[in-house]
């Protein structure tokens, strides 16, 4: 780039920043008595973006929109909820994409997330009922240990409404159905551990618990290659040895918010309709491979899309990542 034309860019640049008399600007005209190359001109705007109207304007977009990260807690209610993220805008890279747009063009924020200090890891061992309440996002448990007849049924609806789900497998159920499990697995499923023989954990000695938990265990990683980080105990019975002794396997016990109790075979609708009323974020939705679930499942998560919700897996919906839209202005 020769330095006439180097010069009228410069012109132009001040005009239009109305930085005139900005020092560094005036430095960097004065080098027009030599050679300078576009490289030139590229560096010094990098070096000098404080002094950019547009940079300003996205650093005080930054400041106002910031949402600080909320840490994990244990809950008189609850017991362990999950934190969430907080957000920012990440100024150089929204910068950078702006200046690479035409001019009056709108600016597209770029957010970076802000983790929390205290994570669920830093609480004492508590159960979950549910994720952080601030976090749109619902999550379906589908509890397996009968029931086979209605799970490609409910498969076939997850596909179809683009839903993943946890599905928390028996061990004496996953041992004799590991082709089934495998299917599950196929359409993007999450698995956990729903310890093996269905037994009340409460009332079982420490050595009997742990082999409920470590037999299905070691089936999901021999069979399926999984090592589940969530234990969902069977009919929901558990003591503090239970989640004591499911941490020291790697798993955080996880309970329910909402129940379809649909091994009493509500109507389908019933169903739908109960979801559609109760259904907030962070919400874990307890159901079962049950003819009254299969035919309500399609409901249930138009009902929970129908407000404004999303739909994970419990591993999505207790993490503390932040549900992000991109903002434009």
């Amino acid at each position: 780039m020769n330095t006439r034309k180097v010069a009228i860019l410069l012109a132009c640049f001040t005009v239009v920043l109305g930085i005139g008399q900005s020092n560094s600007v005036k430095q960097f005209i004065g080098m027009g008595r030599n050679e300078i190359h576009s490289q030139d001109v590229i560096q010094w705007l990098s070096d000098n973006k404080e002094e950019d109207p547009l940079y300003q304007e996205i650093k005080d977009k930054a400041i106002h929109t910031r949402i600080e990260p909320i840490n994990a807690k244990i809950d008189r209610i609850w017991k362990a909820i999950p934190g969430y993220n907080g957000l920012e805008v990440d100024i150089d890279e929204t910068y950078k994409h702006a200046k690479a747009k035409e001019n009056g063009s709108s600016i597209t924020y770029v957010f970076r997330q802000l983790h929390p200090k205290v994570g669920l890891h830093d609480l004492e061992v508590q159960p979950i009922y549910r994720g952080n309440p601030l976090k749109p996002m619902v999550s379906l448990m589908i509890n397996v240990a009968w029931g086979n007849e209605y799970i490609i049924p409910m498969l076939n609806t997850l596909d179809q409404e683009n839903v993943k789900a946890t599905f928390f497998f028996d061990g004496k159920w996953l041992n004799s159905n590991v082709e089934l499990a495998k299917e599950i697995q196929k359409r993007g499923h999450e698995l956990s551990n729903h310890a093996y023989s269905h037994l009340n954990m409460s009332q079982l000695s420490e050595e009997k618990a742990i082999s409920e938990i470590s037999k299905t265990q070691k089936l999901l990683k021999d069979e399926l290659d999984q090592e589940p980080k969530w234990f969902a105990p069977p009919s929901g019975d558990f003591d503090s040895d239970t989640v004591r002794i499911a941490k020291g396997q790697g798993m955080y016990t996880v309970l329910w918010t909402l129940d379809t109790v649909d091994w009493r075979k509500p109507s389908p609708q019933s169903i739908v309709n109960k979801i559609s009323e109760k259904v907030e974020p962070g919400f874990l939705i307890l159901m079962h491979p049950t003819s009254s679930s299969s035919e309500a499942l399609q409901g249930m998560i138009q009902a929970i899309k129908a407000k404004g919700l999303y739909l994970g897996t419990v591993s999505q919906t207790l993490s503390t990542e932040r549900i992000v839209e991109p903002v434009v202005e």
